[in-house]
């Protein structure tokens, strides 16, 4: 089973739809007792993620009967859903409020993503931007593209040109890194060009995706963080490894992500930050 361009724009406007229904209204009138902590004071929930996972869920159901549905918020309370990827004929990662540490602070940087799996291989991705109220779709082969809300006006994506670590725009999240790895790395930083963190994997990899920065770095690997910004930087031409050089699959929650224009730029990559 493929994700078709029509099935494909069909979600774009269900995760569009449920950010205006659920989580616009929402942003900076958050009460106290609709913000939680989940693992930690950076693991955050929002009143605007459970509602807007499940309108969401309930779409995705309608429009693929008998998909499995693993959503972040869902996990959080049924960690066994994440077995359910490997061999689903059809499942859908959900990430409701990605960035949600900004949202609950006011800041106007996070999205709504969703990603298709197909008996464990990534075939479809989706990055809603709410405020901007865009879309980045990919459909795997098929290549990666934006879409205004009204899906009238599409843009090709494309990731930056091959360059040297020195002339490298890089988006790195080092916090979970364990040491010595997170020191290696951090002290190695001004090797590059610049690094920025926007605390939103969602328009980090849109960043990348859409060629306005080079690399992207990640240790930790849940899926719904992942798997559509994965296939995204992919199919907009991009290389990535885990650090090992291993490939990425969704299955995986560890061993790292780098996300470079091409294998030799990853390379060069992991040479000037990880190698010993």
């Amino acid at each position: 089973m493929s994700i078709s361009a029509s099935q494909a724009a069909d979600l774009a406007f269900l995760l569009r739809e449920a950010s205006r229904a659920e989580i616009l209204p929402r942003f900076r009138r958050l009460g106290a007792d609709a913000v939680r902590s989940k693992t930690g004071p950076l693991d955050l929930v929002t009143d605007a993620d459970e509602a807007a996972e499940r309108v969401i869920t309930a779409g995705l159901e309608k429009l693929f009967p008998g998909c499995v549905v693993v959503g972040e918020e869902a996990t959080a309370s049924d960690p066994s859903l994440l077995g359910r990827l490997a061999d689903a004929e059809l499942a859908f990662v959900v990430d409701p409020v990605d960035g949600t540490a900004n949202f609950a602070a006011g800041v106007p940087l996070f999205g709504c993503m969703a990603a298709a799996i197909r008996r464990g291989e990534i075939v479809g991705a989706w990055i809603h931007d709410p405020l901007g109220d865009d879309t980045a779709i990919a459909l795997r082969g098929q290549g990666a593209w934006l879409a205004d809300g009204e899906g009238r006006r599409f843009t090709d994506l494309r990731v930056a040109a091959p360059a040297a670590p020195g002339d490298m725009v890089a988006a790195i999240s080092w916090g979970f890194m364990p040491e010595p790895l997170k020191t290696r790395v951090t002290s190695r930083l001004p090797r590059l060009a610049a690094t920025v963190s926007y605390r939103c994997a969602a328009h980090e990899y849109r960043l990348a995706a859409g060629g306005h920065a080079h690399l992207l770095v990640y240790n930790k690997l849940m899926p719904w963080d992942h798997a559509p910004g994965w296939l995204l930087h992919r199919e907009a031409g991009g290389h990535s490894a885990r650090f090992d050089g291993s490939d990425y699959g969704p299955h995986l929650t560890s061993g790292g992500l780098i996300c470079a224009p091409d294998r030799a730029s990853w390379e060069a990559a992991q040479e000037a930050l990880f190698t010993p």
